[in-house]
């Protein structure tokens, strides 16, 4: 081989190498990112900012809208690159490892189906009937008939959170709704069905449905023009939750930081949904807007959390009432006259196992897990001590749980869930039984 064919040989074979190399990293640069999360934010935000995202030549965003707790799950876990949550941080341990940034405002409504004649609500009205004091559409100017009270079964859905942290100053209150669905989708469609049904979304979800209506809030309309002067009292800041441990994080952030340019920017205004940005005032009016609405209801925010899981944590739909709701006062009477009777009390000490598969007859005192429980094999027993249940150690599945929310509900990380269960994925089937302490 001459020495002149030796050099074009070599700068033909350089050549070759990076021509291959430039698309590898072009495609590096622009692979999909995974959004997963509820509902009403991919309605409210990712829609219209994946879309400006890809046309400014990023790549591409898939979206796989479901509930908040699923996009919390898959971020912390690295199955998504970006959660949607319509609520802030809850400051579990699992929440305190990723970031919460705000981009951008919407509103949350209070729904109906069209036919219902209900014309306005007062925030009051709309607490008492969660709270199980109303019942009947009479009682708030409607027709003669029930209320039918829809809501979200995970505890850390981002819709249902953000209401109950406004109307009773804590995210995870109970609240008087026995049908409960996987997510505020699902909850739209139940509603849409029945002319009595009422239940919480965003203002951007139901946009466009006739089948729905919004109802008006003291007198102010859900709006965007009311959104964005603050004169419509249910509005929330919309939230992207990154993990900055992510393989993906340089790319996430620069999708973050890409939500404060005007054409992202455009885009979501094009929708009805205001730019955090362009909601200063909002931020400002946010501290008072919380006090004046829970001084208008009659409540106080909590200063460490409230004592009873929110509905579908634990006790799953059976358990989805209100502290005040006739079930509920029903249930504490016949607690006291249960407890009239000691004979039983030697016997409870003896008691081990899972409470998952009991009848609950009430809530007082909840923290976490069934505290009064009813027809155990058979017999009855008194409320289960504090020793009793440290023993009950598993856990059974039901519809709309997750990793998340089960931790949660029995204060254990996630992490723990999947050793002790040695659990593959964070997939759960119902009916199945975890184990969700060390004992």
């Amino acid at each position: 081989m001459s020495a002149r064919f030796a050099r074009l040989f070599c700068v033909a074979l350089v050549g070759a190498c990076f021509s291959t190399a430039a698309p590898a990293a072009t495609k590096s640069s622009t692979s999909t990112l995974v959004w997963r999360g509820d509902d009403a934010t991919a309605n409210a935000v990712m829609t219209e900012a994946g879309k400006a995202w890809a046309k400014a030549g990023h790549g591409q965003v898939e979206l796989q809208p479901f509930n908040t707790a699923s996009g919390i799950d898959a971020v912390s876990n690295g199955t998504a690159d970006l959660a949607g949550s319509a609520r802030p941080s809850d400051n579990s341990a699992q929440n305190s490892r990723l970031t919460f940034t705000p981009v951008a405002w919407s509103g949350l409504v209070i729904i109906t189906q069209a036919s219902n004649p209900i014309g306005n609500l007062t925030l009051k009205q709309v607490h008492d009937i969660y709270y199980g004091k109303i019942h009947n559409w009479s009682e708030v100017g409607g027709r003669n008939a029930p209320i039918d009270v829809y809501a979200v079964a995970s505890p850390g859905d981002g819709v249902e959170y953000s209401l109950r942290s406004l109307l009773f100053g804590r995210g995870n209150q109970p609240v008087a709704a026995p049908r409960l669905y996987v997510n505020t989708r699902k909850l739209e469609e139940g509603i849409a069905l029945n002319p009595n049904g009422f239940g919480v979304a965003m203002l951007t979800g139901i946009s466009g449905n006739p089948k729905l209506k919004a109802i008006p809030i003291n007198g102010h309309a859900p709006t965007q023009a009311n959104i964005a002067n603050g004169s419509y009292p249910l509005f929330i800041p919309l939230y992207l939750v990154t993990n900055p441990s992510s393989a993906k994080a340089d790319q996430v952030q620069a999708f973050v930081a890409f939500l404060q340019s005007e054409p992202a920017k455009a885009a979501l205004r094009r929708h009805g949904v205001l730019p955090y940005d362009d909601g200063a005032q909002l931020a400002a009016m946010d501290a008072e807007r919380r006090r004046t609405i829970l001084a208008d209801v009659g409540a106080r925010p909590a200063s460490h959390g409230t004592p009873i899981s929110a509905p579908g944590a634990t006790y799953a739909a059976r358990a989805a009432i209100a502290p005040t709701s006739q079930r509920t006062v029903q249930a504490r009477a016949a607690l006291e006259e249960r407890r009239e009777h000691t004979a039983d009390d030697a016997r409870l000490n003896r008691i081990s196992g899972s409470v998952s598969d009991v009848t609950v007859t009430g809530v007082e005192h909840a923290s976490g897990s069934a505290t009064t429980v009813s027809q155990t094999n058979g017999k009855n027993f008194r409320g289960v001590s504090a020793g009793a249940t440290q023993a009950h150690s598993t856990y059974k599945v039901v519809r709309g749980d997750t990793l998340s929310s089960i931790a949660k509900a029995h204060a254990v990380d996630v992490a723990q869930l999947r050793a002790w269960n040695r659990l593959k994925s964070d997939e759960l089937q119902l009916g199945q039984v975890l184990r969700v302490s060390k004992q």
